[in-house]
């Protein structure tokens, strides 16, 4: 879940880094994706990526968008070899006309509860809650990982 930017560290090189978004101009924009695919996760839940391929999977700000979250979790699984992470994050901002219903009844700190459990459905272990960011210089910022 991807956009024109990837939040991933500057000093960091990646073999391959595979996007997925919605727009595919913003994802063409993105100098961190070797490859990407737009696809809307809310009508075809299913990827089409191998299984157990991937090392790791970053989904940012954009978890509260989802209207069948465990089953996108559950393909992310799917995709990641065994024992790599899945990292959610997370702020107190949306789009509250895109939002699901339940995020937007939910209060900040129930979030991180409603994400664990949708980690936790698709079958994902070691699930950790983190507060990268208490919002005290900007805005919060919650990461939530859970291991294939």
């Amino acid at each position: 879940m991807s956009s024109w930017v990837s939040h991933l560290p500057d000093d960091m090189e990646f073999a391959d880094v595979v996007g997925h978004g919605m727009n595919a101009e913003e994802l063409a924009a993105n100098p961190r994706l070797s490859r990407w695919f737009v696809q809307d996760l809310n009508r075809d839940a299913e990827l089409a990526l191998d299984t157990e391929s991937f090392d790791a999977a970053l989904c940012c700000v954009s978890v509260q968008y989802l209207q069948k979250p465990v089953e996108v979790f559950a393909e992310v699984r799917r995709v990641l070899k065994n024992g790599s992470p899945f990292i959610v994050t997370y702020s107190n901002r949306c789009f509250p006309t895109k939002a699901v219903a339940i995020w937007r009844s939910l209060d900040f700190r129930s979030h991180a509860t409603l994400v664990y459990h949708y980690f936790e459905r698709a079958g994902f272990a070691d699930i950790d809650v983190r507060v990268l960011a208490n919002g005290m210089n900007g805005d919060p910022l919650v990461a939530v990982t859970g291991y294939a």
